[in-house]
């Protein structure tokens, strides 16, 4: 059954960063040491991965139309791009998936995110690690945005793997569920309607925007939402939380404003700078990598 069980007094969350062979590190974490982890590793998609990062700048002769009619015009600053080829992915990720199962707590769960290449090989696997029993669900987080194919079906969605460490005792904290909308509201009752239903596990939500505030310019960044909703339901205030293919830190974010302490890991020291200003207001401690000094550019 669900524990939804929470600790007497939460303390004050904390983000701990850790720069090297996420392996390495995490071999070094005690047992039973986080109540979730979740994962987002290279999806093994044998091409670099590459992002353009883009600057909005005020233009009276710029090319778009923005905010009160105002002009703007986009400069690219440069671009980050990491190399998404293995030749035996499979045999990368068991050693993780094995760190993983023992570093939950008993009631703990692990939550893995891939797409269509990986995610039935890397389920065969997981049922031979947690075994079949611990699989709880699979979430297909579906979104429309990008190019369409002209062959196929176009592919809009990723994988998300749960896995309970133990199948009769895990954490869900189903008031905690944000609610959504009925796509039929005329069929339920007005006070349905207007208190929204909870979401199925599809869930539709918009990639993270290439021009918004959250996109931090780093490879493969995924959506604050989509981790809020996974920390919220999934641990209680106060856990320990655990991403050790941390990338941008999203998790470290989406923990600290639930309450929950987090501890990220990556060997890209590109991700250790982008977490480093992402995350400067939680003051994160960083382990292995010294903190580079930022420099902001003051208005005008």
């Amino acid at each position: 059954m669900p524990y939804t069980g929470s600790m007497p007094e939460t303390p004050s969350p904390t983000i701990d960063i850790y720069y090297g062979d996420n392996l390495r590190v995490i071999e070094g974490f005690a047992d039973e040491s986080f109540e979730l982890i979740y994962i987002d590793p290279p999806f093994n998609t044998g091409k670099a991965q590459t992002r353009t990062q883009l600057r909005t700048i005020r233009d009276d002769d710029g090319d778009r139309r923005g905010y009160k009619g105002q002009r703007y015009r986009s400069e690219k600053i440069g671009t980050r791009s990491y190399d998404d080829r293995f030749d035996d992915f499979m045999a990368f990720l068991e050693p993780r998936l094995e760190q993983a199962h023992r570093l939950l707590t008993a009631h703990g769960s692990l939550f893995l995110h891939l797409d269509y290449r990986e995610v039935h090989y890397a389920k065969v696997m997981l049922d031979g690690i947690f075994g079949r029993d611990s699989f709880i669900n699979e979430i297909i987080w579906s979104y429309d945005y990008g190019a369409r194919s002209k062959k196929k079906w176009s592919t809009k969605h990723d994988n998300i793997l749960w896995y309970a460490k133990d199948p009769e005792r895990y954490t869900f904290r189903y008031d905690d569920i944000d609610r959504i909308p009925y796509m039929a509201p005329g069929l339920v009752s007005k006070e349905k309607a207007e208190r929204g239903k909870t979401p199925t596990d599809s869930w539709w939500h918009t990639i993270v925007s290439p021009t918004g505030r959250e996109k931090t310019g780093y490879p493969t960044q995924k959506p604050l939402g989509i981790i809020r909703r996974i920390v919220r339901v999934h641990s209680n205030p106060g856990d320990r939380v655990l991403d050790f293919f941390a990338g941008s830190g999203t998790l470290g974010e989406a923990a600290y404003r639930e309450g929950r302490s987090a501890v990220l890991v990556d060997q890209n020291e590109e991700a250790m700078r982008v977490m480093q200003e992402r995350l400067g207001f939680a003051e994160p401690r960083f382990h292995g990598w010294v903190p580079e000094e930022i420099v902001l550019e003051a208005d005008g």
